[in-house]
């Protein structure tokens, strides 16, 4: 196949995508047309059917993949995919795998580091915490190792939620190391339970999309509510501890104005902030400079809120994380 990322404008496409959306529109002359985003693990691509009632084109919906033939065009500075013929595509037709944006590591050697820092936490009550979700619960653990950490800004892909919290836990333990007013066991729990509310706040591949619960509560709440559960079946859970464990987590954005219930009034909640802050804008600028050319000024990109340049070649590391 002939990957989204690859096509320019004269190109003549027959190949199988997958409908992210798809949309009946009408033009300003009174006539339907069918808007459509086209996705693969490279790229999402706007496709359009001018012509949806036409023999050429069979009955599809949103999420299905679709064998589709037409021609590419630039419209707005952006690929435009002119569709003529579509179809659903049948079994065999396709490898799931090629359509859906992983991350560059391998996630069970990232599952298998993020067990051995449980290993590191001595305290009982939160050894067993941890346990609980990461070892024991194995519906939680396949949604949480296939999840990704955002819809759109950083670590959009699967396995990016495991990718993003073994990078904040890892800046934690350098924290840890630095700064002996640190309490360890603490931070590194935060850091590993930080962002497990993104497991109710996104559904599943391929949609990524915010769920009702995602929408009105959020993963921050989610999380913090979610140890509260775990934390409730541990005989003897100190109270204490899972309000200083809950600070963290909903805390960890740093201020209101960026989802925080709360602004961080530990020195853990602060340093998880500090690192969770530190991977996402890191990873938002990886992503934002991946196969682009050195030296070149990419212009202002939002999230980071300063027009870019890239200053050298991205490469993927061959290590497990990044």
């Amino acid at each position: 196949m002939k990957y989204l990322n690859e096509l320019a404008e004269g190109d003549r496409i027959s190949a199988v995508y997958l409908c992210k959306k798809a949309a009946t529109l009408t033009t300003k002359n009174g006539k339907d047309y069918m808007s459509l985003t086209l996705m693969d693990k490279t790229a999402n691509a706007d496709a359009k059917i001018w012509e949806p009632n036409s023999e050429g084109i069979g009955d599809f919906d949103e999420l299905d993949y679709i064998y589709v033939s037409g021609d590419v065009t630039v419209f707005n500075g952006a690929i435009q995919v002119n569709i003529r013929r579509l179809r659903k595509a049948e079994d065999g037709e396709y490898d799931p795998t090629d359509y859906l944006p992983m991350s560059p590591y391998d996630n069970e050697g990232m599952y298998n580091q993020l067990k051995n820092v449980i290993e590191t936490i001595k305290n009982p009550y939160l050894n067993t915490l941890l346990k609980s979700f990461f070892i024991e619960d194995k519906d939680f653990i396949e949604t949480f190792r296939k999840s990704s950490a955002a819809k759109t800004v950083h670590h959009g892909f699967v396995g990016g939620l495991l990718q993003h919290t073994l990078a904040v836990t890892r800046l934690c333990k350098f924290y840890t190391k630095a700064y002996s007013i640190l309490d360890h066991d603490l931070l590194i729990s935060a850091a590993l339970l930080h962002d497990i509310g993104k497991v109710r706040e996104l559904s599943k591949f391929p949609e990524n999309d915010y769920t009702d619960d995602g929408q009105l509560l959020g993963h921050i709440y989610m999380g913090a509510e979610m140890v509260a559960e775990h934390a409730a079946d541990i005989d003897g859970f100190p109270a204490k501890l899972l309000s200083e464990l809950q600070h963290c987590i909903l805390a960890h954005h740093g201020e209101l104005e960026f989802g925080s219930p709360k602004t961080p009034e530990l020195i853990e909640a602060y340093a998880l902030h500090l690192a969770d802050n530190t991977d996402a804008k890191i990873e938002t600028f990886t992503e934002a400079v991946k196969d682009k050319e050195e030296g070149k000024w990419l212009g202002m990109n939002r999230p980071l809120g300063a027009n870019i340049r890239c200053t050298s070649m991205w490469t993927e590391k061959a290590d497990e994380t990044n």
